[in-house]
C-alpha cells in the first residue's frame, strides 16, 4: 500500500502542530525520513514530534553532533546527515543500530543516503512557499505502523472535502 498526503502549513506554530499530531501516533521502529531546503521546517517538524513523545527538552538540530538522543514516551534517535560526504560514514555513526532500536528515529537530510533507510519509512518533505507557510508532502511505500497510517489517510480524505 502507497500513501502520499500533501498538508498545508501556514506557520511554523502549525508546522510544529503537526508534527506533535505525527508523534503521538509513532511507535518503535517507526522512521521519520525528513527533506527540504535549509529553513523548510525540518527541525520544528521534528520538536513537535518530539512533544507528542512527551520529550520535555526541545530538540535542536544534530547538525554538528550528527545524532542526539532524547527520552520521552519512546526514545527519540535525531540524525542530520547535512555534513555526510561519504556514505561510509553513515557506518560509523551506527545509523542502523538505531533504525532497529527501540525507539523513533527522525533524520534530517535523509535524501543523502536515500537508500540507507527501510521501505517502511515515512518520507516527509518541507517546501518553503512563502511568509512562514509550508508544503508538507508526506509519502510512504509500506507503512507498517496502522496508525500513522489511518491519520495520513483521515489528512488525505480532510485534504479532499
Amino acid at each position: 500500500m502507497s500513501i502520499r498526503v500533501n498538508i498545508e502549513s501556514r506557520s511554523a506554530d502549525e508546522t510544529l502542530r503537526i508534527g506533535e499530531e505525527l508523534g503521538r501516533r509513532l511507535q518503535p521502529g517507526d522512521a521519520l525520513l525528513l527533506t527540504g531546503d535549509l529553513g523548510a521546517g525540518k527541525t520544528t517538524l521534528t520538536q513537535g514530534v518530539g512533544l507528542g513523545l512527551d520529550i520535555p527538552e526541545r530538540p535542536r538540530s544534530p547538525t554538528f553532533v550528527m545524532a542526539t538522543e532524547y527520552h520521552g514516551r519512546l526514545p527519540m534517535y535525531h540524525l542530520d546527515l547535512y555534513r555526510v560526504e561519504d556514505l561510509g560514514e553513515l557506518g560509523e555513526l551506527g545509523l542502523d543500530e538505531y533504525l532497529i532500536g527501540d525507539g523513533v528515529t527522525v533524520v534530517e537530510w535523509a535524501d543523502r543516503a536515500p537508500h540507507a533507510f527501510p521501505a517502511r519509512g515515512l518520507w516527509v518533505d518541507l517546501q518553503s512557499t512563502g511568509e512562514g507557510a509550508r508544503e508538507i508532502t508526506v509519502s510512504c511505500d509500506a507503512p507498517g505502523n496502522a496508525a500513522v497510517a489511518e491519520w495520513l489517510e483521515q489528512a488525505a480524505v480532510a485534504r479532499s472535502a
